[in-house]
Protein backbone atom coordinates (compact mmCIF):
# COMPACT_ATOMS: atom_id res chain seq x y z
CA UNK A 1 0.00 0.00 0.00
CA UNK A 2 1.67 3.35 -0.88
CA UNK A 3 1.68 6.78 1.56
CA UNK A 4 -1.41 8.04 0.24
CA UNK A 5 -3.50 5.56 -0.03
CA UNK A 6 -2.62 4.62 3.79
CA UNK A 7 -3.18 8.13 4.84
CA UNK A 8 -6.23 8.08 2.81
CA UNK A 9 -7.50 5.45 4.66
CA UNK A 10 -6.54 6.36 7.70
CA UNK A 11 -8.80 9.85 7.38
CA UNK A 12 -11.70 7.52 6.24
CA UNK A 13 -11.73 5.37 9.25
CA UNK A 14 -11.09 8.56 11.67
CA UNK A 15 -14.06 10.22 9.44
CA UNK A 16 -16.37 7.07 10.68
CA UNK A 17 -15.23 7.21 14.14
CA UNK A 18 -16.05 10.76 14.63
CA UNK A 19 -19.59 10.07 13.75
CA UNK A 20 -19.76 10.75 10.44
CA UNK A 21 -22.32 9.28 7.86
CA UNK A 22 -19.22 9.13 5.05
CA UNK A 23 -16.12 10.69 3.69
CA UNK A 24 -15.42 11.11 -0.06
CA UNK A 25 -12.06 13.07 -1.21
CA UNK A 26 -11.60 14.52 -4.37
CA UNK A 27 -8.83 16.93 -5.97
CA UNK A 28 -8.85 20.42 -4.87
CA UNK A 29 -9.24 22.41 -8.55
CA UNK A 30 -11.41 24.83 -10.36
CA UNK A 31 -14.89 24.15 -10.43
CA UNK A 32 -15.35 24.19 -14.13
CA UNK A 33 -19.02 23.13 -14.51
CA UNK A 34 -19.97 24.71 -11.84
CA UNK A 35 -18.90 28.55 -12.93
CA UNK A 36 -21.40 29.09 -15.72
CA UNK A 37 -24.03 27.89 -14.18
CA UNK A 38 -23.36 29.70 -10.49
CA UNK A 39 -22.94 32.40 -12.85
CA UNK A 40 -26.47 32.01 -14.25
CA UNK A 41 -28.12 31.66 -11.27
CA UNK A 42 -26.48 34.77 -10.06
CA UNK A 43 -27.85 36.85 -12.74
CA UNK A 44 -31.39 35.79 -12.44
CA UNK A 45 -31.52 37.16 -8.98
CA UNK A 46 -32.44 33.74 -7.44
CA UNK A 47 -30.90 34.31 -4.68
CA UNK A 48 -33.22 36.82 -3.66
CA UNK A 49 -31.30 39.36 -0.80
CA UNK A 50 -28.93 36.60 0.09
CA UNK A 51 -26.12 39.09 -1.35
CA UNK A 52 -23.42 37.36 0.39
CA UNK A 53 -24.08 34.44 -2.71
CA UNK A 54 -22.77 37.24 -4.84
CA UNK A 55 -19.44 37.58 -2.88
CA UNK A 56 -16.01 36.25 -3.13
CA UNK A 57 -17.33 34.33 -6.64
CA UNK A 58 -13.87 33.17 -7.07
CA UNK A 59 -12.90 31.55 -4.09
CA UNK A 60 -16.33 29.80 -4.28
CA UNK A 61 -15.32 27.79 -7.48
CA UNK A 62 -11.47 27.53 -6.33
CA UNK A 63 -10.20 25.75 -3.09
CA UNK A 64 -7.16 26.97 -3.40
CA UNK A 65 -7.98 30.26 -3.42
CA UNK A 66 -9.22 29.67 0.20
CA UNK A 67 -6.60 27.02 1.63
CA UNK A 68 -3.35 27.83 0.00
CA UNK A 69 -1.86 25.55 -1.81
CA UNK A 70 -4.43 22.78 -1.28
CA UNK A 71 -4.71 19.49 -2.37
CA UNK A 72 -7.50 17.90 -1.38
CA UNK A 73 -10.99 18.50 -0.67
CA UNK A 74 -12.59 15.76 2.11
CA UNK A 75 -16.13 15.98 2.09
CA UNK A 76 -18.34 14.56 5.23
CA UNK A 77 -21.86 14.22 5.93
CA UNK A 78 -23.51 14.13 9.31
CA UNK A 79 -26.73 12.47 9.25
CA UNK A 80 -29.90 14.76 11.54
CA UNK A 81 -32.76 12.42 10.56
CA UNK A 82 -34.42 12.45 14.08
CA UNK A 83 -36.33 9.23 15.24
CA UNK A 84 -39.31 11.43 16.04
CA UNK A 85 -40.98 14.23 14.59
CA UNK A 86 -43.19 17.25 15.45
CA UNK A 87 -46.89 16.09 16.60
CA UNK A 88 -49.19 16.50 13.79
CA UNK A 89 -51.29 19.85 14.80
CA UNK A 90 -48.10 22.07 14.66
CA UNK A 91 -45.94 24.84 13.35
CA UNK A 92 -43.76 23.03 11.35
CA UNK A 93 -39.49 23.67 12.13
CA UNK A 94 -36.96 22.14 9.32
CA UNK A 95 -36.28 18.75 11.18
CA UNK A 96 -31.92 20.02 11.13
CA UNK A 97 -32.95 22.75 13.27
CA UNK A 98 -34.11 20.54 15.96
CA UNK A 99 -31.02 19.91 17.95
CA UNK A 100 -28.05 22.37 18.69
CA UNK A 101 -26.59 24.40 15.88
CA UNK A 102 -24.93 22.02 13.49
CA UNK A 103 -22.36 24.40 13.23
CA UNK A 104 -20.60 23.90 16.79
CA UNK A 105 -20.90 20.21 16.70
CA UNK A 106 -19.25 19.81 13.50
CA UNK A 107 -16.97 22.09 13.62
CA UNK A 108 -15.78 20.64 16.91
CA UNK A 109 -15.49 16.84 14.66
CA UNK A 110 -13.75 18.71 12.08
CA UNK A 111 -11.01 20.01 14.70
CA UNK A 112 -10.69 17.04 15.77
CA UNK A 113 -10.17 15.15 12.49
CA UNK A 114 -7.45 17.85 11.66
CA UNK A 115 -5.83 17.38 14.85
CA UNK A 116 -5.98 13.28 14.40
CA UNK A 117 -4.55 14.28 10.71
CA UNK A 118 -1.97 16.52 12.46
CA UNK A 119 -0.48 13.60 14.68
CA UNK A 120 -0.69 10.93 12.62
CA UNK A 121 0.67 11.91 9.31
CA UNK A 122 2.32 15.33 10.06
CA UNK A 123 1.89 18.67 9.79
CA UNK A 124 -0.63 19.40 7.30
CA UNK A 125 -2.35 22.73 6.39
CA UNK A 126 -6.06 22.92 6.19
CA UNK A 127 -9.36 24.69 7.13
CA UNK A 128 -12.47 23.71 8.25
CA UNK A 129 -16.14 24.49 6.34
CA UNK A 130 -19.25 24.47 7.44
CA UNK A 131 -21.41 26.10 4.85
CA UNK A 132 -20.72 29.66 6.33
CA UNK A 133 -17.85 29.91 3.92
CA UNK A 134 -17.72 30.62 0.33
CA UNK A 135 -17.83 26.55 -0.43
CA UNK A 136 -19.95 24.83 -3.02
CA UNK A 137 -20.84 21.97 -0.44
CA UNK A 138 -22.78 19.89 -2.29
CA UNK A 139 -20.75 20.45 -5.98
CA UNK A 140 -17.54 19.38 -3.56
CA UNK A 141 -19.48 16.50 -1.98
CA UNK A 142 -21.29 15.30 -5.62
CA UNK A 143 -17.30 14.90 -7.16
CA UNK A 144 -16.19 12.81 -4.33
CA UNK A 145 -19.16 10.46 -4.61
CA UNK A 146 -20.86 11.11 -1.83
CA UNK A 147 -24.25 11.22 -3.99
CA UNK A 148 -25.87 13.13 -6.59
CA UNK A 149 -27.80 16.10 -6.63
CA UNK A 150 -31.10 15.52 -7.28
CA UNK A 151 -33.69 17.54 -8.91
CA UNK A 152 -34.60 19.41 -5.62
CA UNK A 153 -31.03 20.55 -5.51
CA UNK A 154 -29.93 18.57 -2.55
CA UNK A 155 -27.55 16.12 -2.49
CA UNK A 156 -29.01 12.66 -2.43
CA UNK A 157 -27.42 8.95 -1.94
CA UNK A 158 -28.89 5.73 -2.65
CA UNK A 159 -28.23 4.05 1.18
CA UNK A 160 -29.33 7.73 2.87
CA UNK A 161 -31.36 9.83 1.12
CA UNK A 162 -30.52 14.13 1.72
CA UNK A 163 -30.90 14.42 5.29
CA UNK A 164 -27.80 15.37 6.16
CA UNK A 165 -25.35 18.21 6.67
CA UNK A 166 -22.36 18.58 4.57
CA UNK A 167 -19.07 19.76 5.86
CA UNK A 168 -15.49 20.18 4.49
CA UNK A 169 -11.71 20.21 5.42
CA UNK A 170 -10.07 21.63 2.62
CA UNK A 171 -6.10 20.52 3.29
CA UNK A 172 -2.51 20.51 1.40
CA UNK A 173 -2.19 17.11 1.40
CA UNK A 174 -2.32 14.47 -1.92
CA UNK A 175 -4.10 11.93 -1.46
CA UNK A 176 -6.48 9.29 -3.29
CA UNK A 177 -9.01 10.89 -5.14
CA UNK A 178 -12.85 9.03 -5.06
CA UNK A 179 -15.07 9.60 -8.36
CA UNK A 180 -19.20 10.86 -8.90
CA UNK A 181 -21.57 8.43 -8.90
CA UNK A 182 -24.37 8.84 -11.25
CA UNK A 183 -27.76 9.94 -10.68
CA UNK A 184 -30.74 7.87 -9.89
CA UNK A 185 -33.72 10.81 -10.09
CA UNK A 186 -34.97 9.09 -13.09
CA UNK A 187 -38.68 10.51 -14.62
CA UNK A 188 -39.40 11.12 -11.03
CA UNK A 189 -40.42 14.43 -10.24
CA UNK A 190 -42.19 14.06 -6.45
CA UNK A 191 -39.98 16.86 -5.31
CA UNK A 192 -40.74 19.90 -7.84
CA UNK A 193 -44.90 18.52 -7.78
CA UNK A 194 -44.94 18.94 -3.90
CA UNK A 195 -43.37 22.03 -3.47
CA UNK A 196 -45.82 24.61 -2.65
CA UNK A 197 -44.37 27.52 -3.52
CA UNK A 198 -42.97 25.81 -7.08
CA UNK A 199 -39.49 26.81 -6.19
CA UNK A 200 -38.20 23.89 -8.20
CA UNK A 201 -38.50 26.10 -11.23
CA UNK A 202 -36.73 23.39 -13.68
CA UNK A 203 -35.35 20.16 -12.53
CA UNK A 204 -32.21 20.71 -10.79
CA UNK A 205 -33.16 24.51 -10.66
CA UNK A 206 -34.31 26.10 -7.19
CA UNK A 207 -35.29 29.55 -7.24
CA UNK A 208 -33.83 30.57 -4.00
CA UNK A 209 -36.05 33.72 -3.97
CA UNK A 210 -39.36 31.33 -3.36
CA UNK A 211 -38.00 29.00 -1.51
CA UNK A 212 -40.12 28.65 1.90
CA UNK A 213 -36.58 27.86 3.65
CA UNK A 214 -35.85 31.70 2.15
CA UNK A 215 -39.07 33.29 3.29
CA UNK A 216 -38.95 32.04 7.12
CA UNK A 217 -35.14 32.33 7.26
CA UNK A 218 -33.04 34.59 5.30
CA UNK A 219 -35.95 37.08 4.37
CA UNK A 220 -35.86 40.31 6.95
CA UNK A 221 -38.60 42.65 5.33
CA UNK A 222 -42.08 41.74 5.47
CA UNK A 223 -43.57 38.42 4.02
CA UNK A 224 -44.87 38.67 0.46
CA UNK A 225 -48.80 38.84 0.32
CA UNK A 226 -48.45 36.60 -2.55
CA UNK A 227 -47.60 33.80 -0.66
CA UNK A 228 -50.03 33.76 2.21
CA UNK A 229 -51.56 30.43 2.42
CA UNK A 230 -48.74 28.47 0.65
CA UNK A 231 -45.92 27.67 3.32
CA UNK A 232 -48.00 24.57 4.21
CA UNK A 233 -47.60 25.43 7.97
CA UNK A 234 -43.87 25.79 8.19
CA UNK A 235 -42.53 28.48 10.17
CA UNK A 236 -39.06 27.87 10.26
CA UNK A 237 -37.36 26.19 7.13
CA UNK A 238 -39.36 23.95 4.89
CA UNK A 239 -38.57 20.01 4.44
CA UNK A 240 -41.56 19.37 1.57
CA UNK A 241 -38.73 18.04 -1.39
CA UNK A 242 -36.98 15.85 1.18
CA UNK A 243 -39.92 14.44 2.76
CA UNK A 244 -41.64 13.46 -0.48
CA UNK A 245 -38.35 11.83 -2.25
CA UNK A 246 -38.45 8.14 -2.43
CA UNK A 247 -34.87 7.99 -1.38
CA UNK A 248 -35.40 8.88 2.41
CA UNK A 249 -37.31 6.11 3.01
CA UNK A 250 -33.96 4.44 3.48
CA UNK A 251 -33.22 7.61 6.08
CA UNK A 252 -32.06 5.91 9.57
CA UNK A 253 -32.41 7.89 12.71
CA UNK A 254 -29.15 10.01 13.49
CA UNK A 255 -27.18 8.92 17.00
CA UNK A 256 -25.98 12.43 17.91
CA UNK A 257 -27.48 13.42 21.22
CA UNK A 258 -26.70 17.14 20.76
CA UNK A 259 -29.32 16.74 17.83
CA UNK A 260 -31.92 15.86 19.85
CA UNK A 261 -35.08 18.17 20.59
CA UNK A 262 -35.70 20.29 23.80
CA UNK A 263 -38.26 17.82 25.44
CA UNK A 264 -41.22 20.14 25.33
CA UNK A 265 -40.75 21.20 21.45
CA UNK A 266 -41.97 17.90 19.45
CA UNK A 267 -45.13 18.29 21.46
CA UNK A 268 -46.09 21.85 20.83
CA UNK A 269 -49.56 23.02 19.37
CA UNK A 270 -50.16 25.12 16.90
CA UNK A 271 -51.64 27.60 20.04
CA UNK A 272 -48.46 26.71 21.72
CA UNK A 273 -46.57 28.44 19.26
CA UNK A 274 -48.84 31.40 19.26
CA UNK A 275 -48.24 32.08 22.65
CA UNK A 276 -44.43 31.48 22.99
CA UNK A 277 -43.11 34.09 25.10
CA UNK A 278 -39.47 35.26 24.79
CA UNK A 279 -38.36 33.56 27.63
CA UNK A 280 -39.65 30.15 26.30
CA UNK A 281 -38.11 30.56 23.14
CA UNK A 282 -35.08 31.41 24.77
CA UNK A 283 -35.33 27.95 26.48
CA UNK A 284 -36.38 25.99 23.35
CA UNK A 285 -33.44 27.38 21.25
CA UNK A 286 -30.39 28.30 23.44
CA UNK A 287 -27.65 26.88 21.04
CA UNK A 288 -30.47 26.60 18.14
CA UNK A 289 -30.12 27.17 14.41
CA UNK A 290 -33.59 28.85 14.82
CA UNK A 291 -31.43 31.99 17.03
CA UNK A 292 -30.85 33.06 13.05
CA UNK A 293 -34.35 34.09 12.68
CA UNK A 294 -35.01 35.94 15.94
CA UNK A 295 -37.82 35.68 18.76
CA UNK A 296 -39.52 38.75 16.60
CA UNK A 297 -38.92 36.89 13.13
CA UNK A 298 -40.42 33.56 14.43
CA UNK A 299 -43.21 35.40 15.62
CA UNK A 300 -43.60 36.88 12.30
CA UNK A 301 -43.61 33.94 10.46
CA UNK A 302 -46.45 32.30 12.75
CA UNK A 303 -48.62 35.13 12.40
CA UNK A 304 -48.16 34.90 8.70
CA UNK A 305 -49.60 31.37 8.92
CA UNK A 306 -52.49 32.13 10.91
Amino acid sequence: MNTKTKYTQLIKTEAKRLGFLSCGISKAQFLEEEAPRLEKWLNKNMHGQMSYMQNHFDKRLDPTKLVEDSKSVISLLLNYYPEQTQIEDSYKLSKYAYGTDYHFVIKDKLKQLLAFINEEIGEVYGRAFVDSAPVLDKAWAAKSGLGWIGKHSNLLSQKTGSFYFIAELIIDLELDYDNPTTDHCGTCTACIDACPTQAIVEPYVVDGSKCISYFTIELKDELPSNMKDKFDDWMFGCDVCQDVCPWNRFSKPHNEPLFNPHPELLSMTKNDWQDITKDVFNKLFKKSAVKRTKFSGLQRNINFLK
